[in-house]
């Protein structure tokens, strides 16, 4: 016969904050441990005798209530990342800490939590190292979270400005033919950049930056000659470079500079004999202590169920066709 294990919270105030809008979080937390969790005046519970699903629950709850006390946040990210980044198949990280795993952006309403173990781990190398080298398939994240902490660091003053650059590899239609000046011709290839910008900051915010130079656009074939000190850059879809372009890019670094390398090893657009100058990096600095490689995988597919299902099937083929 089941028994009841109950939580007594300070109040009901934090425990309607627990449950969040319409008991969203409570829902994420019962899919999680796989029992109903109920509440009454300022107690939750789930009845439950396996010691370890009460371990779990006890583990979130006092998680979830230790960032309500430090930081007055109880936002669905926040359990999502308590949830997927705080736990494992065999338990949980004792002591988890998913405050700090939060980039905080000045000027934003919220903060950007990872939501996968290797996410809080990409968060963890952006501020370890210089130079961060993420792959992963589309929508695992590696993108969002380097703007998200370049932003940071630009707007907390730690740098002074944010560089974007992505290489051109054309579609059928040439750069010369497209309308506008360079920066307009540029500007599309770099739309996803900004869209994850205006998904963390007020989207007059993004356009002031750009428009006073602090966010700057900078084809990857101009780098050339530059030294970027003091400033956050960020080289997305990497693996279109060639390993000529990677080797002239990394050597622009400068003086207090934080460098994200993001791209998707398992979509090159580049000719079939030209080597992937993502590939080669991470092949070649991957034993320099002062650089972390962080790979991300299906599993940490976030853009939506549907879209982690696709990644999962190709990279099945692929396997199979091996």
């Amino acid at each position: 016969m089941n028994s009841e294990y109950t939580i007594v919270l300070q109040d009901t105030d934090i425990l309607s904050r627990v449950c969040g809008t319409n008991d969203s979080n409570l829902k994420l937390i019962e899919k999680h441990i796989g029992v109903p969790v109920f509440t009454k005046g300022n107690e939750i519970s789930i009845t439950e005798d396996d010691p370890h699903i009460r371990e779990i629950f006890k583990f979130i709850i006092d998680r979830i209530t230790d960032e309500i006390s430090e930081t007055g946040d109880s936002s669905p990210d926040l359990i999502h990342s308590i949830l997927n980044t705080g736990l494992s198949d065999g338990g949980f990280e004792s002591g988890f800490n998913a405050g700090k795993y939060a980039i905080s952006i000045p000027g934003s309403t919220r903060k950007i939590y990872p939501k996968t173990k290797n996410q809080a781990e990409l968060v963890k190398a952006f501020r370890k190292n210089a130079l961060v080298f993420a792959t992963g398939p589309a929508g695992s994240g590696k993108t969002f979270l380097a703007v998200a902490e370049a932003l940071s660091l630009v707007l907390s003053k730690k740098v002074n400005s944010i560089v974007l650059t992505r290489p051109v590899v054309e579609a059928g239609e040439s750069l010369g033919f497209l309308p506008g000046a360079l920066e307009d011709k540029i500007n599309p290839y770099l739309r996803p950049l900004y869209d994850s910008m205006n998904a963390c900051l007020p989207r007059e915010i993004v356009h002031k930056l750009t428009e006073n130079g602090i966010i700057e656009v900078a084809p990857l074939a101009y780098m050339r000659g530059r030294t970027l000190n003091n400033c956050a850059v960020i080289l997305d879809e990497a693996q279109n470079t060639t390993a000529e372009q990677m080797k002239m890019f990394l050597t622009r670094m400068g003086e207090n500079s934080k460098v994200f390398v993001t791209g998707d090893t398992t979509q090159v657009d580049l000719p079939k004999r030209q080597v992937s100058g993502l590939k080669n990096a991470v092949s070649i600095l991957g034993e320099i202590p002062e650089i972390s490689i962080v790979r991300l995988g299906a599993e940490d597919v976030v853009r939506s169920t549907l879209v982690r299902k696709i990644v999962q099937a190709y990279s099945e083929q692929e396997v199979k066709n091996e």
